[in-house]
């Protein structure tokens, strides 16, 4: 999944356990549907919740 305002996708990696053997991980950024106002229009987005917050700020100023 993406954040459709920043752009944010998943992060690749390894778990790495006690005897050093690598497996591979994937980690989501945390996105969740939501409605919001652009150029005077409600619109559907999936936005991390790093945007959200900010979003959220940036409309109560």
């Amino acid at each position: 999944m993406k954040c459709d305002y920043c752009g944010k996708t998943p992060q690749y990696g390894h778990n790495v356990s006690h005897s050093k053997r690598r497996t591979n991980r994937r980690s989501e950024p945390n996105c969740h549907p939501a409605r919001v106002l652009l150029d005077g229009k409600s619109t559907r987005l999936s936005l991390c919740t790093r945007c959200l917050r900010t979003l959220s700020k940036m409309a109560a100023a």
